[in-house]
């Protein structure tokens, strides 16, 4: 197997996941069909800004879940079959008084 020629920039991912949860979600309060279709918005702003990245030969996934707080506490698990001298992922947890966010980018190298 052939190692990227670039490797996947973690560190800018990160900073992306970070803004667009943060302006779309700053001031949002939780209402279920308002936030099932932000989560869809927010998904296709990050892999496109994701893609302007220009990291070439990776599959890019966008998952992102918005939720109520309301003193529960949830767990997300996610599990890939990769390789990990390769393949990675970035993620990023978002909450306001209202709600919380979970952006999730996985990055699948293909040979």
């Amino acid at each position: 197997p052939s190692a990227p020629a670039v490797r996947f920039p973690v560190a800018a991912v990160d900073e992306i996941l970070k803004d667009v949860l943060g302006s779309y979600l700053k001031e949002q309060p939780y209402e279920p069909a308002r936030c099932r279709d932000l989560a869809e918005d927010i998904a296709e702003v990050i892999k496109a800004r994701v893609k302007d990245l220009m990291i070439p030969r990776y599959k890019i996934v966008v998952v992102t879940t918005i939720g109520q707080l309301n003193e529960q506490s949830m767990q997300i698990g996610s599990r890939c079959l990769w390789d990990p001298a390769s393949d990675t992922f970035s993620s990023y947890v978002f909450k306001n008084p209202s709600l919380f966010a979970v952006a999730k980018v996985y990055a699948v190298y293909f040979e």
